[in-house]
């Protein structure tokens, strides 16, 4: 793949529609050609302690941020037409599709595609497991700062260059 747009959600609590930041990553023709990052006010609006010990944000960091609605109106332009990579795509499609829902948006019918799934594929049992950092390292990236939206997608897209 050439032209895709690799994207990470995190979220606050067990909840799909609980988006607390979202990260994307644009490449056309191989190379990558726009960023986005944006912390989201996340409904409902509460941190699970297991999701604060993950990425690190809590609800002070997000008490103030745009709703969903209006980060998603920065971020559709940028993707407008091209597939959307995720690593483990039915987590990041489910989120996607919950808060669409959520905020009585007309879901696009946005095409996935997962990187875990593809590196399953490539690397079989040659890797200790598929989790983002594993596969990333194995395609030659550094995920230095793991479970941060814009650094996930970044790897995601690195690995989608590689494998996909």
């Amino acid at each position: 793949m050439t032209d895709f747009a690799a994207i990470d959600f995190e979220t606050a609590n067990g909840r799909r529609t609980s988006v607390c930041s979202v990260g994307v990553v644009v490449v056309r023709g191989g190379e990558v050609v726009d960023t986005f990052y944006s912390l989201i006010r996340p409904r409902p609006n509460f941190y699970s302690r297991f999701t604060t010990a993950i990425h690190g944000l809590r609800y002070e960091d997000t008490a103030d941020a745009p709703d969903f609605a209006e980060v998603w109106r920065q971020v559709a332009p940028r993707i407008e037409g091209l597939p959307l990579v995720a690593h483990n795509s039915p987590f990041d499609e489910g989120c996607l599709r919950a808060v669409f829902e959520l905020y009585g948006m007309p879901y696009p019918g946005y095409r996935f595609v997962c990187t875990c799934r593809a590196a399953r594929r490539v690397f079989g049992r040659s890797l200790p497991d598929h989790r983002l950092h594993t596969v990333s390292a194995a395609c030659g990236f550094d995920l230095a700062h793991h479970h941060h939206a814009l650094a996930d997608a970044e790897a995601c897209a690195r690995i989608a260059l590689k494998i996909l």
